[in-house]
């Protein structure tokens, strides 16, 4: 039997809309896992003279199913304040050809002995999946 923290029940991917970038998370287990969380992502400076300082902010979600897909709210924060939706940075997570992508998505949520777990998922090339809808 493998250790939970072998385990990794989190997979995502990124689905384009007309409107801008969402972050879709599936439970690939058999089990409700509740209280499901991502932690801040602090985005880095982009070379700029004076840089904003942003961050993106996910919503938790009550519970993901077994086999089931959540897509997350998401809010990005420029220096300490909600953005407008047009300055959203999601796409900012999204792997690019041939440059190194330095974010990952920390998650934690309570397993079905309320047992508190945590899985981090590198947001790299070959992690990662985008669909366009």
């Amino acid at each position: 039997m493998s250790s939970n923290r072998e385990t990794k029940p989190f997979t995502f991917r990124f689905i384009d809309i007309r409107s801008g970038v969402l972050l879709e998370l599936t439970n690939t287990t058999n089990q409700a896992l509740k209280s499901v969380e991502i932690l801040s992502v602090f985005l880095k400076d982009e070379g700029e003279i004076n840089p904003p300082q942003a961050h993106i902010r996910f919503d938790a979600v009550k519970c993901i199913q077994p086999k089931e897909k959540a897509v997350l709210s998401h809010r990005t924060w420029i220096n300490g304040r909600p953005s407008d939706p047009a300055d959203d940075r999601l796409d900012r997570l999204k792997a690019l050809e041939g440059k190194a992508n330095p974010y990952v998505l920390d998650i934690s949520w309570e397993d079905a002995e309320s047992k508190t777990r945590f899985q981090r998922i590198p947001l790299g090339a070959a992690m990662q999946q985008v669909a366009t809808g």
